[in-house]
């Protein structure tokens, strides 16, 4: 009987397990929508139409921990998407790492957004791991309704980084951070092994759990590049039929 017990409790437990990985995931999804809500409802001081509409990628890590005694540590846990011909891809899952040395005590948790900016940054992305400033050109994003006077993110960085830490939006550098796939996380959501590259060029359907985080990502784009705000014209209205006039004219 215990021979027959035993493995089905296993059974049961890592099913249990494996469930509360996953609802993890979604959280960190959902959380990533809010990030993105909250940053863009105040545009005067969030990223600029012009940069998200140039947007390749966009990616958010919920509070990123940063802390340390004297050598600095960095941590965090996020998930991106690309632009598609279909659409924003299905989200991939990554892990960001880094550390400093310098005199530094304490810590803080801080919202990220990393922006993907061309195909060269892309194409670092899809590799499925890279090092902000060594294999792809990073910069601190411009902060703003429009970011006209800047080009900077135009002519050069790859990635623009920004950060969110108690209620203020600002442009930050990670230069020295490494981001990677979290092969954990991904096989908690999609429940195998998905490829950076399979899921971040379109070839995987988004599971439902997906839907807002990705909803959030192509409502903002579509509001910076314009295309949100143009609605159908009404239809022009035609004169009404001089039916009485007509009527005249026949009787005479």
């Amino acid at each position: 009987m215990k021979r027959v017990v035993v493995p089905i409790l296993l059974f049961v437990l890592v099913g249990l397990a494996q469930a509360s990985d996953r609802d993890k995931v979604v959280d960190r999804l959902n959380s990533a929508s809010t990030v993105m809500d909250e940053i863009m409802a105040a545009p005067d001081k969030g990223i600029p139409e012009e940069v998200l509409s140039s947007a390749e990628c966009v990616a958010i890590v919920p509070s990123f921990l940063k802390g340390g005694f004297v050598v600095g540590a960095a941590y965090g846990k996020g998930v991106a998407t690309c632009r598609t011909p279909n659409g924003w891809s299905a989200p991939a899952f990554f892990r960001m790492e880094g550390g400093s040395f310098g005199l530094q005590i304490g810590g803080e948790a801080v919202d990220l957004v990393m922006l993907i900016m061309n195909q060269k940054g892309m194409q670092h992305l899809l590799s499925s791991k890279f090092q902000l400033g060594a294999d792809a050109a990073a910069a601190a994003g411009p902060v703003g309704r429009h970011a006209e006077g800047d080009t900077d993110w135009k002519l050069r960085a790859e990635v623009l980084t920004y950060s969110r830490s108690r209620g203020v939006f600002a442009g930050i550098s990670l230069k020295g951070n490494t981001l990677r796939q979290d092969k954990d996380d991904t096989r908690a959501f999609y429940g195998r092994m998905v490829p950076f590259r399979t899921s971040l060029t379109g070839n995987i359907a988004a599971p439902s759990e997906a839907h807002e985080f990705l909803a959030t990502v192509a409502k903002y784009a579509l509001r910076a590049s314009g295309k949100e705000a143009a609605k159908p014209k009404p239809a022009p209205q035609s004169s009404p039929e001089p039916t009485a006039q007509k009527s005249e004219a026949k009787s005479e």
